[in-house]
């Protein structure tokens, strides 16, 4: 008897489906419908931030970094995915440290979770705006509402990925943020452009206090100035409507993880730099795929 009912468990396993290997956790489970490779207990235990407490760094909890700096930020704001738990930073560093390109879609696909909320904050500051006046003779000016109508749906014109130095491309295989822009990328029609440049290696930034982070940033990061990519990017402002002499180039820095922002922060002020020197004026924003 118990050699028949060992037959009829082993026939229904090989009748049964297999279920698919979790990209996450590794284990076999019922596959989630929303993010494709990842198993239903996963998915449900992923920390999204839906409702961003602060509402410039995107952080999900009381953020005293952008209450007590008085510096000017060089961008509108940043949002995350998610929040940067233990499980998140497990997640990361099979990605990022052991080479685990497989997540990299799936990443990508999360990150569309922080666009989907800009996009709809910035429409709703579209649709709550007032038109902004273009009467001949009157110029433009990159503090007036550039709005010139009430968008159904705000779309940024370009994503920036945060470069790498040559070294931890070496080390590495490749580039996290570039590779996350690649899904949004495709996902929502947005070109990317590496319009920026590292001038020199730093040291891994998470064993670096804040004060360390900030001072080791500065100057970090250059506007790409190699031809063929002004090119592209003046082919792409070619083909924007409406004109850019009537409203700023919309980019959004693209990052793995947001701490300090001093990455962020170095980015936006080289990017405003490389705008300013072509005669545009840019509005920059930053995606990451977790919040600190």
């Amino acid at each position: 008897m118990n050699s028949i009912m060992s037959w009829i468990k082993n026939a229904q396993l090989l009748i049964a489906p297999t279920l698919p290997q979790c990209l996450f956790c590794g284990k076999r489970g019922r596959p989630s419908s929303g993010l494709p490779g990842i198993c239903v207990s996963c998915h449900t235990g992923i920390p999204w931030i839906r409702c961003p407490r602060c509402q410039t760094c995107g952080r999900h909890v009381g953020c005293p970094d952008c209450s007590r700096s008085r510096e000017p930020v060089p961008i509108r704001c940043n949002r995350s995915a998610v929040a940067y738990t233990n499980e998140m930073r497990e997640l990361l560093g099979q990605y990022k440290y052991r080479g685990n390109e497989r997540l990299a879609p799936t990443l990508g696909l999360m990150l569309d979770k922080a666009y989907a909320i800009l996009q709809q904050e910035q429409s709703e500051v579209g649709r709550n705006a007032p038109l902004l006046d273009i009467s001949p003779g009157k110029p433009f000016s990159a503090k007036s509402n550039y709005l010139l109508i009430h968008p159904a749906l705000w779309q940024a014109d370009l994503l920036v990925p945060v470069p790498v130095s040559s070294a931890r491309l070496a080390e590495r295989g490749f580039n996290q943020a570039e590779q996350l822009a690649d899904v949004l990328s495709l996902r929502r029609g947005i070109p990317q452009l590496p319009l920026l440049i590292r001038t020199r290696h730093t040291g891994k930034q998470s064993f670096k206090s804040r004060s360390e982070r900030l001072a080791d940033m500065k100057q970090v990061f250059a506007g790409n100035t190699d031809p063929k990519i002004l090119q592209s990017l003046k082919e792409q402002m070619d083909s924007m409507a409406p004109p850019l002499q009537q409203r700023p180039l919309q980019i959004i820095i693209i990052d793995d993880i947001y701490t300090t922002g001093s990455t962020i922060r170095a980015c936006a002020e080289a990017l405003h730099r490389l705008i300013g020197d072509l005669g545009y004026a840019a509005e920059l924003y930053s995606l990451t795929w977790a919040r600190s």
